[in-house]
């Protein structure tokens, strides 16, 4: 909203303003394909296990067991590699509330 800051968060030792208005995407680690017609993956997202689609994904960028990925609305979006994940995981917690609603959300929610 106009004239609002955004949430702070922590990257390393610098801080940056983070704006309220936009989605986040977490990541995870797939731990395995459980349907590959239908291109779902079970994903460990901070202790969390869901299954995602990862449709977009195909070739030879297809996910495999042992990948991270940024998840949004269910989809994995994007391949990181671990360090990524980590790093992002932890610019992420420190949005405290805003994170915690997100993997609350994702523990309510059923991908099949």
């Amino acid at each position: 909203m106009p004239g609002q800051s955004g949430a702070l968060a922590f990257r390393g030792n610098r801080k940056q303003e983070v704006d309220p208005q936009v989605c986040l995407a977490i990541p995870g680690c797939v731990v395995e394909v459980v349907d590959e017609h239908n291109r779902l993956a079970k994903v460990d997202v901070a202790g969390v296990k869901r299954n995602v689609n990862i449709g977009l994904f195909d070739g030879d960028e297809a996910i495999e067991p042992g990948d991270w990925v940024l998840i949004h609305v269910g989809f994995a979006i994007s391949k990181i590699d671990e360090a990524e994940a980590h790093a992002t995981r932890a610019l992420l917690e420190g949005m405290g509330a805003e994170y915690e609603q997100e993997l609350a959300e994702l523990r309510e929610s059923v991908i099949e």
